[in-house]
């Protein structure tokens, strides 16, 4: 059960930022002894994909605050937040050896998919909200939402991997959260508009 936990909150950390849950699974991998990745995923752990995680991490934190950009980032990010979500999800779930599952280790795809699906569904919940907050706040409300977006990212993360029990706690406060704020992003762009319209 933790090692779904964990793994559900890595997919939904990637779904926001697919660099930071992928680069904690890696540095703790090589680190400490926290994560102990099987042999297929000890890439994850390795200096070169550490380090293009890192150059990676930097263009997204740089990229993901510039309005109009954020959104074409975005859609790369409809294929590189889910697959990083089902990687990490994959990787961790097998590494667990809190479950002693030879069942999740043994059927590492259905970590895969799953995790797939929960970045998934984030990055969608991410990437509609942002353009309503662009048009509600004429741009500057983009650099906000991202810092906001990176630091739920980082907490989401260490969660799974440190507090797993925690991880429905922390989705479900995530769901409300992108909910809450993209409905009231749309009704300010809505008012905009409709002031538009009016002058």
């Amino acid at each position: 059960m933790f090692a779904v936990l964990t793994g559900a909150g890595l997919s939904a950390a990637a779904g926001l930022n697919a660099y930071i849950p992928f680069l904690i699974v890696g540095l703790l991998a090589r680190f400490t002894g926290v994560i102990d990745l099987p042999g297929g995923w000890q890439w994850i752990e390795s200096w070169w994909a550490l380090g293009i995680g890192a150059v990676l991490l930097i263009s997204e934190l740089v990229l993901d605050k510039i309005p109009v950009v954020d959104s074409i980032n975005d859609v790369a990010g409809t294929v590189i937040r889910p697959a990083t979500g089902g990687l990490v999800a994959a990787a961790t779930q097998s590494a667990s050896a809190l479950d002693h599952s030879s069942f999740l280790r043994d059927h590492e795809w259905i970590a895969f998919v799953g995790g797939l699906v929960v970045a998934g569904v984030v990055h969608a919940g991410k990437s509609s909200a942002r353009p309503a907050v662009n048009l509600g706040t004429a741009g500057f409300g983009a650099p906000v939402v991202s810092t906001v977006e990176d630091v739920s990212s980082l907490g989401l993360s260490l969660i799974a991997v440190f507090v797993p029990a925690l991880v429905v706690v922390a989705l479900v406060v995530l769901a409300w959260a992108l909910w809450a704020w993209a409905r009231r992003m749309r009704g300010f762009a809505r008012r905009r508009r409709d002031a538009e319209h009016v002058t």
